[in-house]
């Protein structure tokens, strides 16, 4: 499909703009996708379109063409894998937030995703778009490493504290594709979020974890990108329990501030919401 020239006029005549041609792909195959992105390399591919799409409209993102994955059927979909529950890269935050699997196995991640953006959102935006955007303020990423999870591509698996680089940036490479993403099933886990009141980003978001491997404190909306607390970590391996995160500082450096909340609000929120998280986990 080839979206073609728009007209503007005015009182005397109708002037055309000028021609942007944009291509448009819908793929049934990983392996056709794959194809796709070797022949168009400047392409973009469209998950939900929960990011991609608000960033044209302001004008901050030119695209030459989409390459879709919403008719990749075997993307979507959630299943119990062993200790872990394995969720498809195309799967929508509602259909997470509502399985029964992830609700009695990891309920913090049915509750995260529950709270994620608005119902529009959720029924448009995916686990595997959120993951490849590595947002600074999205509450995936935070789920990701604070649950130890392993990303899954076309061509290799990716553990989480290896996925995410800087700001908007992941180490999904040239020609990868997301297929799944793998959680493991805690002992215990809470997500807390100091959420912005219209877009329902993370001013600051916590996922806590006792896992086999010990605790795991993730922070989303604080950097430019998702990132662990290894001060909470050391206090709530030793003892967990919420009072363990009490008198924790968390140093203000290279953290985020704007109009919402300084780098200093941010970082004395991140143990605020942990103590939280660790009492909501029990």
């Amino acid at each position: 499909m080839t979206l073609g020239p728009r007209l503007r006029g005015d009182d005397s005549k109708k002037t055309e703009t000028s021609m942007h041609h944009t291509h448009y792909h819908r793929p049934t195959s990983v392996a056709d996708a794959v194809k796709l992105l070797g022949q168009h390399g400047d392409d973009r591919l469209i998950a939900g379109g929960q990011s991609i799409l608000p960033s044209m409209r302001l004008g901050l993102l030119s695209v030459e063409g989409f390459i879709d994955l919403s008719g990749i059927l075997d993307l979507q979909g959630i299943r119990v894998d062993g200790n872990a529950i394995r969720i498809g890269a195309m799967t929508t935050h509602a259909v997470v937030a509502a399985s029964k699997d992830v609700g009695s196995r990891i309920p913090a991640l049915a509750k995260l995703a529950e709270g994620i953006g608005d119902r529009q959102v959720r029924n448009r935006g995916t686990i595997g778009g959120s993951l490849a955007n590595s947002d600074p303020a999205a509450c995936y990423p935070a789920a990701a490493l604070g649950l130890n999870a392993t990303i899954h591509t076309n061509t290799r698996q990716i553990a989480a504290d290896q996925w995410l680089k800087g700001l908007y940036e992941t180490a999904l490479g040239p020609g990868e594709i997301i297929t799944a993403a793998s959680f493991p099933v805690p002992e215990k886990a809470a997500y807390m979020k100091f959420k912005q009141p219209a877009s329902r980003f993370a001013i600051v978001g916590v996922f806590v974890a006792k896992t086999a491997g010990g605790v795991r404190v993730a922070v989303t909306g604080a950097g430019n990108c998702a990132f662990r607390v290894k001060a909470l970590e050391d206090r709530l391996n030793a003892k967990w329990a919420p009072e363990s995160c009490d008198g924790v500082t968390v140093a203000a450096d290279h953290l985020n501030g704007d109009l919402h909340g300084s780098a200093e609000y941010r970082a004395h929120l991140i143990p605020v919401l942990a103590r939280r998280a660790v009492a909501a986990a029990g």
